[in-house]
């Protein structure tokens, strides 16, 4: 039966005597699972562009995996909810991941990577709730911050693994066949999912996320939306009613300035790839700077959650917009100036400065504010329109940056993505001053 009363939340099911122990031991079974996934974003653009599609294939291909990651994520959540199981989730997540990495061996056309890429939106997302209710359901209330922190190190630390995995396979390998380690570590841990990972005595049911900061942070980095009900017209009307009064507009606000920091982000992400492949570096190259933004992101989330608690976090949030703003700007204008060596050693700099420290800064002050400015009375629903705008705000994205790289040039979008984020930084501005103290 799943722990339903508020007061759990505290100290959830601590009295249970049949308590699964807090040994963590099942991380290191899920490990696998993240390298596998790390290269893949990045396989599947250089496998379209390989193909000889264009920056707009790869932007539809995005857009679709985006699409369809909004309806999976809704989905496996009401699932989870509902068959009360964690195991048997995780394991058909992973297994199926495997199956779907294996076929990509047979996808010859655009069109069969695309659906291929999409279809693993739908297989990925299915152990994202699990695993995190895993997490809380596993171990005692006072221990989740460390627990949360050790899977996020664990899940990242794969993810760059499978990410020089690929530059070291891209080196010796045809491109293609990259997927059959990473097909092989998918099933690795569904093995050790079968073996590793037991049902607790007592589950949780998915809105326990959202009353604790680390298990909502987490769940955010996985996937930055939640939906806890499916949003309504009258939700995003509610919503949008509020700017109209200065001292309860200020979660709208937030929101919109969220809603054009993923628009920019959906613009540069889908075009750095053919950006510097247009430029000729090969397929070793690119995974390797995809690798070192990840590990900026890591070494960064370390560093940001110090930072963010010594400032406002909406201070610290618009210094880490003006830092992403200015290296998507100076990128926009050294890939249009420059190529070969100079351009490379700058994208080394400014992508994981962009990618790194300003993303996990952002992320950090951005999630810890959406936190504490839930409406306690409508928290499904605000969580509902703030997943939504970010789920459209995404796809419109990776949508536009396609067209607009492909008749306008890199330069232009990765300048337009640098706009947005000022724009973004002057919303949350405006928030400073206008934020109930109590609320911190």
């Amino acid at each position: 039966m799943p722990c339903t009363d508020e007061n759990t939340y505290a100290e959830p099911c601590e009295s249970n005597p049949s308590r699964i122990p807090t040994r963590l031991s099942w991380i290191s079974a899920v490990f696998p699972f993240y390298i596998a996934l790390g290269p893949v974003g990045t396989f599947v653009q250089l496998y379209i562009l390989e193909l000889g599609g264009s920056v707009v294939d790869v932007s539809l291909a995005v857009t679709l995996y985006n699409l369809v990651s909004i309806p999976s994520l809704m989905l496996w959540g009401f699932v989870t909810d509902r068959i009360y199981k964690r195991r048997p989730m995780i394991i058909a997540s992973f297994l199926s991941t495997s199956i779907l990495l294996t076929l990509f061996l047979a996808a010859r056309t655009i069109t069969s990577v695309s659906l291929l890429y999409a279809l693993l939106s739908l297989t990925t997302s299915a152990s994202t709730t699990p695993l995190n209710l895993l997490i809380m359901e596993t171990e005692k209330r006072k221990r989740w911050a460390s627990a949360f922190a050790r899977f996020s190190m664990s899940a990242s630390a794969g993810q760059t693994i499978g990410l020089f995995l690929g530059v070291a396979l891209s080196f010796h390998l045809p491109l293609t066949y990259i997927v059959i380690p990473l097909s092989f570590f998918s099933f690795a841990s569904t093995c050790l999912t079968f073996v590793a990972v037991k049902e607790p005595p007592i589950t949780f049911e998915r809105h326990a996320i959202v009353m604790d900061l680390h298990s909502f942070t987490e769940r955010l980095k996985a996937a930055p939306y939640i939906f806890l009900k499916t949003p309504r017209l009258t939700d995003f009307k509610r919503m949008f009613r509020t700017l109209k009064y200065e001292l309860t507009g200020y979660a709208t606000i937030l929101y919109l300035s969220i809603f054009l920091f993923y628009i920019s982000s959906g613009l540069f992400n889908t075009s750095i790839v053919p950006a510097l492949q247009s430029k000729n570096y090969s397929n070793l190259i690119i995974f390797f700077v995809t690798a070192v933004v990840m590990i900026a992101q890591i070494l960064s989330f370390k560093y940001a959650g110090h930072y963010v608690g010594k400032k406002h976090p909406l201070k610290a949030a618009i210094a880490s917009l003006i830092l992403r703003s200015a290296c998507y700007g100076l990128m926009g204008v050294i890939i249009y100036l420059t190529s070969g060596l100079p351009l490379l050693m700058l994208t080394l700099i400014l992508y994981p400065l962009a990618g790194g420290l300003a993303y996990a800064i952002y992320y950090t002050a951005s999630n810890i504010t959406v936190f504490h400015v839930l409406d306690d009375r409508h928290q499904g629903s605000s969580l509902g329109v703030y997943s939504a705008l970010v789920g459209f705000a995404m796809v419109a994205g990776s949508f536009i940056s396609g067209f607009t790289s492909f008749y306008l040039g890199f330069h232009t979008t990765f300048i337009i993505a640098s706009l947005f984020l000022v724009f973004s930084a002057m919303l949350i501005r405006r928030l400073i001053n206008h934020l109930p103290p109590t609320l911190w």
